[in-house]
């Protein structure tokens, strides 16, 4: 479970978040903020497997 306090801090909307709206800021940030922790949880039982952390300017190196 998401920490409600965490929910209502990245329910402010970034600004491409704004210009393309949203019905329900805390579902999706929820829902971003889930993703994320998943993503992280994921990344911790799975040690063998690399996933490579770039920039864009490091990609386009």
């Amino acid at each position: 479970m998401i920490d409600d306090e965490r929910i209502r801090d990245r329910a402010e909307l970034l600004p491409e978040e704004l210009a393309a709206g949203s019905d329900d800021p805390e579902a999706q940030a929820e829902a971003v903020l889930q993703d994320s922790d998943d993503r992280e949880d994921y990344r911790e039982s799975a040690p063998d497997l690399r996933i490579e952390h770039r920039t864009a300017d490091e990609a386009a190196s």
